[in-house]
């Protein structure tokens, strides 16, 4: 049930339009309250007397109407809300909302929204797998937006393809599901651990590795999402911080490792990060000249410390909760699973980085989750946007900490 929530219905310009008379009606038949927002194109496919007689409230059209300004200013309007759904989300309010534009009331409204957003994307198949589509969707991701469908099926235009509205029963369960989820970590602290470290060898150069910090700054911001009080020490990445999440910058191993145990205690540690395993021993404190004839010089190694190993050892401070990273190239479970064991770690995330599949740097990740000793334990995720495996990873997080209660 969703009674007493408060939802800002943002209905854009598409053919979909016309689902949103019924799930305003669905949504009032679960308690909620429901105002509309109608953009300008929106106005072709449904009106505004049918969206007000449905949900019984005036429904906002025009950015400087002095009418509606007296009676609820319209960024009073975003911010009474407990959550702000566009549907349909067509390109071009994506792109609005990617950019930061605010040249009508839906726009502005977006812009100064403090509630959660969700988004249910329509449009033509072409329009969805274009480029410029998804950067923006991986965009508002990153920001923390949720996003229900679209799905696969015919087009009004007579095309077939990914593009549909989700249907209303999936974008209700999308609702029910976020307002069940909210606050499920509320009270707990969490530690994640992201991007690359960068180890130097004198004050030009350093030991580092792809990463690039976007599944670990997912993580940390879904954790968020769900009410912990995250602490995200990061190597350096070109990643945005995540809202309302503590961020640590660190550039070394050594350095993470400080922060982690200074961040202790915490319920659960999410250890992203891909930490480089050496470090060189003496760096130069100048930059190191080519000798004559090109002759290489000979780097000193030394171990760096194992983080996910030091936060795993038993102690009053370990969290009740430490889930590590295997970034592997082959035999992709049996690996993750051995460094489980070897690491003493409650849970491994493994993923396969090898080149071909773009996992270092891209925004999908396939993973296996191995959550005890045997196969059984072992579970095959599909492959997903770095985000959606975010949600999913803190959804089973908020599970085990609430079973251990």
């Amino acid at each position: 049930m969703l009674q007493g929530q408060r939802i800002l219905l943002i209905v854009a310009g598409g053919i979909a339009a016309y689902k949103c008379l019924d799930l305003i009606r669905r949504l009032r038949e679960r308690g909620a309250s429901v105002r509309c927002v109608l953009t300008r194109a929106g106005e072709q496919f449904v009106t505004p007397l049918s969206l007000a007689a449905l949900s019984e409230h005036p429904v906002h059209r025009d950015l400087f109407s002095l009418t509606e300004e007296s009676e609820m200013g319209h960024i009073q309007l975003s911010r009474e809300a407990d959550l702000v759904l566009v549907a349909p989300a067509t390109a071009n309010i994506l792109a609005k909302m990617a950019v930061g534009l605010g040249d009508d009331l839906a726009s502005t409204l977006l812009l100064a929204a403090s509630a959660p957003v969700m988004v249910a994307p329509a449009m033509n198949v072409r329009m969805w797998e274009h480029p410029g589509t998804q950067a923006n969707l991986a965009t508002l991701e990153g920001r923390g937006i949720r996003r229900v469908g679209p799905a696969e099926g015919a087009m009004a235009c007579n095309e077939y393809g990914m593009g549909r509205m989700a249907e209303v029963d999936d974008i209700l369960a999308a609702i029910e599901a976020f307002f069940g989820e909210a606050g499920r970590l509320t009270g707990r602290r969490a530690l994640v651990t992201s991007g690359p470290t960068h180890e130097p060898i004198d004050p030009v150069r350093y030991i580092a590795n792809r990463s690039s910090g976007k599944q670990g700054h997912a993580i940390a911001a879904a954790l968020s999402r769900l009410g912990a009080a995250v602490t995200l020490v990061t190597g350096p990445t070109h990643e945005s911080d995540p809202p309302g999440v503590t961020v640590v910058r660190v550039q070394s191993a050594t350095d993470m490792l400080a922060a982690c145990q200074t961040a202790l205690p915490v319920d659960v540690a999410v250890c992203a990060a891909a930490v480089a395993d050496w470090r060189v021993a003496e760096p130069s404190s100048g930059k190191i000249k080519k000798t004559a004839g090109g002759k290489p010089p000979i780097l000193e190694l030394a171990e760096n410390p194992d983080i996910l190993t030091t936060l795993s050892a038993t102690g009053i401070r370990r969290p009740r909760l430490v889930v590590g990273f295997a970034a592997e190239t082959e035999q992709v479970v049996e690996n993750a699973r051995e460094k489980r064991s070897r690491k003493g770690c409650d849970w491994i995330v493994a993923n396969d980085v090898s080149a071909v599949t773009g996992t270092f740097g891209g925004d999908e990740n396939q993973i296996y989750l191995i959550t005890a000793d045997g196969p059984q334990a072992t579970e095959a995720w599909p492959t997903l946007s770095k985000h959606e495996v975010a949600q999913r990873l803190a959804e089973r997080i908020a599970n085990a900490l609430e079973t251990a209660r």
